[in-house]
């Protein structure tokens, strides 16, 4: 892939990933309590299942926040090694990594076959 390409590609998805973020920074209000979050002055006063489903999709919302900011990150990383001239080689072996992976996955680390590796260990297997 050419760099400029993948640098273009990679900063309009940290764009797209920012105001995701930040929308559902906001929209979570992260430092908001549960309670205030709910409307309720007492968390008693709900019944358990509205609160046990309001709680879900609390955390479900903060999954994906994290999950955002995860990639956001991963995004800068790949911006760095743009910088520093290792884009586009896998971190394992040094090879380089597909033009089509870079292609599907501009922010790759590794290669395919590598990065089976990598999941193969993240998954326990």
């Amino acid at each position: 892939m050419e760099l400029n390409a993948a640098r273009e590609r990679l900063i309009e998805e940290k764009k797209r990933l920012s105001e995701a973020t930040n929308g559902l920074a906001d929209d979570l209000d992260l430092d908001e309590s549960q309670r205030s979050s709910t409307g309720e002055l007492n968390t008693y006063d709900q019944r358990p299942a509205d609160a046990a489903s309001d709680t879900f999709e609390r955390e479900k919302d903060s999954a994906i926040f994290t999950t955002l900011k995860g990639r956001g990150e991963e995004i800068d990383a790949a911006l760095q090694r743009l910088e520093d001239g290792s884009y586009g080689k896998c971190e394992a072996c040094g090879e380089p990594i597909g033009d089509d992976r870079l292609e599907a996955f501009p922010a790759a680390r590794f290669c395919i076959e590598h990065q089976a590796q990598q999941e193969a260990q993240i998954s326990g297997q």
